[in-house]
């Protein structure tokens, strides 16, 4: 299965949480206070990463695919960048890059 990602900057960690959740249907599946959120529905993941200077912009595109092995990351002829990840590499990035989740 194939789920295609998007990932925003937010100026409002709390708000943009609330606003997607009720966008979304569903409370995110992984939170790192004050930092991050991540949903996976059926069809999208979808994260938000607090980064108050570069609030509505786009941070990068992707599929999260089960098939995929470990995670990389390539730019398209726009210069926008493109992850390709099972969710495995992704919860390890999260960890990595922002600390450890919780659940929402």
């Amino acid at each position: 299965m194939k789920r295609f990602h998007i990932a925003l900057a937010v100026r409002d960690l709390d708000a943009s949480i609330a606003d997607y959740s009720t966008r979304l249907g569903q409370r995110p599946n992984a939170v790192v206070a004050g930092k991050y959120a991540m949903w996976r529905t059926e069809l999208l993941n979808f994260s938000i990463n607090r980064h108050p200077e570069r609030a509505g912009q786009l941070r990068h595109v992707g599929f999260e695919d089960e098939a995929a092995q470990g995670f990389t990351s390539t730019q398209d002829v726009n210069g926008i960048e493109w992850e390709h990840f099972c969710a495995s590499a992704q919860d390890e990035r999260i960890v990595q890059t922002y600390g450890i989740p919780v659940d929402a």
